[in-house]
């Protein structure tokens, strides 16, 4: 079948049944084509001459996919009105149909661990393993040994094998949360999974094959890490085969009313029952809100304002305190060692007086390491030259 004349068929499909599962087969697709056709929705897009495995493999995925509820129960947890957030749903529902790499940016708070749970839900992978790690909350040997596992001897303390996380999520999805901080290294491994479909262990010479989903979030901007090579661009692009970006809560704020609802309802079953609702004013409060902590700043203070009232209805005075509260409240580790790297990295400079030589041998760091780490955070070492 001509190609043009696939994607036709396509659409006219989509427009009874939007739901069907569709799987393409053409003579001359290429990888843009393939990554189009899925984007827009398509299943499965496969070359002639077709693997007579590969399609019976697409054809069970597809079968299955169908026997998922129709209704909304995959995104349950996502709970919004906004039409952003409804274009958002909408793209989300249609990359879950296939396995392409789904990177979805956002800002901290903002709940892309959750979306990235949905998709799981939504695809035909929703009955095996979603395991979720955060590659900017762990030291970069045991990241490598959670992503990868590591044989019995592989270092100090490695008194027996373990499994690793893209083992243990086998036949379902990894998510990969705060990918843009993952050390170069590492990247460099990932791409080869990615690649080549297998693992091998720290301390282990045997490749395991895998078949894992990815999806990958950050809050960073990833092009900018690449111009300062903090990230690869290889990498990158075999990440984002389809990007999502979720809105900031300023953005969606018809949504606020209706998640501090349900967050009341929820902390107020299990702590307070006799808590009913917000005050006018109290919610008038909540919708002026700044949110810089997003959806997970809003959990917070709706299980504060539960935590210290004795009332049936929120006031205004309560969540204004909470609000205050939150200005103080501790940061993310991922942002509190940002933040400490900058500090240190200021005093460094100032102490050498901008001598980069200096201030990374003192840092322990050579002096390429060095300068990336000053890009990174924005620094320049003449600003501290007398």
């Amino acid at each position: 079948m001509d190609e043009m004349d696939g994607m036709a068929l396509f659409a006219e499909i989509q427009k009874g049944q939007p739901g069907m599962p569709v799987i393409i087969l053409t003579a001359h697709g290429s990888i843009p084509d393939a990554v189009a056709a899925t984007q827009q929705g398509v299943f499965s897009f496969l070359t002639k001459p077709v693997d007579r495995d590969a399609l019976y493999q697409a054809i069970d995925n597809a079968l299955e996919h169908t026997n998922i509820a129709g209704d909304d129960m995959w995104r349950d947890t996502i709970v919004t009105r906004s039409p952003i957030m409804q274009r958002l749903l909408e793209q989300a529902r249609m990359v879950a149909q296939s396995d392409v790499s789904v990177l979805i940016n956002g800002q901290s708070g903002t709940g892309k661990e959750i979306l990235a749970q949905a998709i799981h839900n939504a695809s035909p992978r929703s009955k095996k393993a979603f395991i979720a790690i955060n590659c900017g909350a762990l030291p970069e040997q045991l990241l490598e040994s959670e992503l990868f596992g590591h044989a019995r001897g592989a270092f100090t303390g490695a008194v027996s094998s373990r499994e690793g996380l893209f083992q243990a999520a086998e036949g379902g999805t990894l998510f990969l949360d705060e990918i843009g901080d993952m050390p170069i290294p590492l990247q460099v491994k990932l791409l080869r999974v990615l690649q080549e479909r297998k693992v091998r262990p720290l301390g282990s010479n045997r490749d395991l094959d895998i078949d894992v989903r990815i999806i990958s979030a950050t809050h960073r901007d990833l092009p900018k890490a690449m111009e300062r090579g903090e990230f690869r661009e290889d990498l990158f692009y075999r990440l984002n085969v389809v990007n999502l970006k979720i809105p900031a809560l300023h953005e969606r704020a018809e949504d606020i009313p209706l998640l501090a609802n349900h967050l009341l309802r929820q902390s107020a079953d299990r702590h307070k029952p006799f808590v009913r609702s917000f005050s006018t004013d109290a919610m008038k409060r909540l919708m002026t809100a700044s949110w810089p902590g997003n959806v997970r700043q809003l959990v917070n203070v709706i299980e504060q304002c539960v935590a210290l009232t004795s009332a049936p209805v929120i006031g205004e005075a309560l969540v204004e305190q909470a609000l205050e509260g939150e200005n103080t409240a501790l940061p993310t580790f991922v942002e509190a060692r940002n933040q400490f790297e900058l500090n240190y990295l200021r005093k460094l400079l100032q102490i050498t007086k901008g001598n980069v030589t200096h201030a990374a041998r003192m840092a322990g760091r050579n002096r390429t390491e060095f300068y990336k780490l000053l890009a990174r955070h924005e620094l320049e070492a003449n600003d501290f030259k007398e």
